[in-house]
């Protein structure tokens, strides 16, 4: 009966354990989101840049599986290269060694005041303040891990029969390629390396394991890890695909050369970890950063290469159809909201490039009957629509996720991806009404030409005034917009007046009558929704203020 309950408190200390990480994680992660947003955005090809950003991110939120998740998104929406992503992964394999640091301060003596932390982080979540409930959160998180690996630990050492029935384990399984085996297989179950680890340092810590084979299961846990990266790319980009596949081949070539190095010499770099840093849990957390450090060292300027043998493995999809793509919005940043919420307005930003380029095309092709670009307008307006589509159940997933302040931002996404499939609507119009006009041979007149070539400069001025306000949150600009809204719906009163001129005066058809006044009516329409658009970024609903 003694042995059952150890057996059920080594098992809910590790899932307080488990818990504690992974509220530690979900608190940084909402306190730092808009940093991560600001970080994120200034990747470059610098290979020291995305090492940094990859160690210091996966720092901050404490999971390298994040990280790597976030990194994968980006390639696979288009926006981060193979060889940016693959540095920003090696940085994150460093910047998870801290969680294992911190587990392994609970082998001190002063960790009881850690544990404390959870009752302070408890009180806290009970505030109203968004930022103090996710410190709240992190404390509480921190204290459970603590109080998770002292509970195991307390177990490994009072229970004599599990702590014989695991050095008799690990004495018959001390083969360290076997060793490297366990360590890689408990990592993907758990999908943790930190997890692993923190297990690892309790089982020291209660003397059921031996540090020699502690270091060849903390080598497996950082290939175990790899399965979370490999997980994400299901589904994605090739690019995507190779980034994951490439950080899996490097790290289980450098875990079996470091197998292979530590093995003959296991009998003094064992010895000096275990003696050298005060605690022997603390030792094997600082093995773990060394190895990681010399991993980043050695595998840097091997990137390329093994770029080279990811593309060789994988091969390039055929092209995609112009209806089918997307550039930025992916399902695996909906775990980090904000970065989400940024991608989803540079999808929206895509959307309206198309939906005015086509625009121009419809124009041209009503007013000139210019059809060197015509025959691309039906293709173009269904990559309109696909991606409307795809942004609004987009935005429906990540609605739930974003915090109070961002409820409105979203909100207003709704509004302005309708307007801009609308101006879409209007471009595929004109490439019908100009179809009908070329059937009857019918044009305008070079006058009339002239005279919506001022409306539509007019518009193509509030589309770039539009992209400006909406991208960088110009809200001085609104006032400009207003007046040139205003000045399209005067200007169409105006063309429409002289239309009826020079129908009088036998200088226009009366057959064009209709189709002039509708093309006007659709023009001043278009004006209108590039000022919603506009104004959504002081009113969700996009009307002017």
């Amino acid at each position: 009966m003694e042995l059952v309950t150890y057996i059920i408190t080594l098992l809910v200390g590790s899932a307080i354990f488990i818990t504690g990480m992974n509220m530690m994680s979900g608190g940084l992660k909402k306190a730092t989101g808009r940093s991560l947003k600001r970080i994120f955005k200034k990747t470059q090809n610098n290979r020291f840049a995305c090492l940094g950003i990859g160690a210091g991110v996966t720092a901050l939120i404490q999971s390298s599986a994040a990280t790597c998740v976030l990194a994968i998104g980006f390639i696979n929406a288009g926006v981060m290269t193979v060889f940016q992503g693959l540095h920003i992964i090696i940085g994150a394999y460093i910047g998870t060694t801290v969680t294992g640091i911190l587990a392994s301060l609970s082998s001190f003596d002063f960790s009881i005041y850690l544990i404390a932390l959870s009752f302070v982080g408890i009180v806290m979540m009970y505030f109203k303040k968004d930022l103090v409930k996710n410190i709240g959160e992190i404390l509480c998180g921190f204290g459970l891990l603590f109080f998770g690996l002292k509970t195991m630990s307390e177990v490994f050492k009072s229970s004599v029969q599990i702590q014989e029935a695991c050095q008799t384990l690990f004495s018959n399984i001390s083969f360290p390629l076997l060793l490297l085996l366990i360590g890689a297989l408990v990592t993907a179950l758990v999908q943790s390396s930190s997890a692993t680890t923190g297990i690892v340092i309790a089982m020291i810590a209660g003397n059921a394991i031996p540090f020699s084979s502690a270091l060849y299961i903390a080598l497996g846990a950082t290939i175990g890890t790899c399965i979370t990266t490999i997980i994400s790319t299901i589904g994605g980009t090739t690019n995507a695909k190779r980034t994951g596949y490439v950080t899996l081949i490097m790290k289980v070539v450098g875990g079996l050369l470091a197998t292979l190095i530590i093995w003959p010499l296991q009998d003094y770099i064992g010895p000096f970890f275990e003696t050298t840093f005060g605690s022997a849990g603390f030792g094997l957390a600082i093995f773990v950063l060394v190895y990681n450090i010399i991993f980043a060292i050695v595998m840097v300027p091997l990137v390329r290469p093994f770029i080279k043998l990811g593309e060789v493995l994988i091969k390039d999809k055929e092209a995609v159809s112009l209806s089918k793509q997307i550039l930025y919005i992916d399902d695996r940043l909906l775990s980090q909201p904000d970065i989400a919420l940024m991608e989803t307005k540079n999808e929206i930003l895509n959307m309206f490039s198309i939906a005015m380029d086509n625009f121009t095309r419809g124009y041209n092709y009503m007013v000139y009957m210019d059809k060197k670009e015509a025959n691309l307008i039906v293709d173009a307006e269904a990559s309109v629509d696909y991606i409307n589509n795809r942004i609004t159940q987009y935005l429906i997933a990540l609605s739930p996720r974003v915090d109070h302040h961002s409820s409105s931002e979203v909100g207003s996404y709704f509004h302005v991806i309708n307007d801009i499939e609308r101006i879409g609507d209007h471009a595929y119009n004109f490439y019908e009404s100009a179809k009908e006009l070329e059937d009857n041979d019918l044009r305008f007149s070079e006058v009339a030409a002239g005279e919506l070539k001022e409306m539509y400069d007019i518009i193509m001025k509030m589309y770039n005034l539009t992209i400006e306000i909406f991208q960088f949150n110009r809200e001085e600009k609104l006032k400009e917009l207003h007046a040139l809204e205003d000045r399209s719906d005067v200007l169409k009163t105006e063309l429409s007046t002289n239309h009826y001129k020079r129908m009088l005066d036998n200088q226009c058809s009366a057959n064009l009558s209709d189709a002039f006044a509708t093309f006007l009516s659709e023009l001043e329409r278009v004006a209108d929704h590039l000022t919603n658009i506009g104004y959504s970024i002081v009113n969700p609903t996009g009307d002017e203020i």
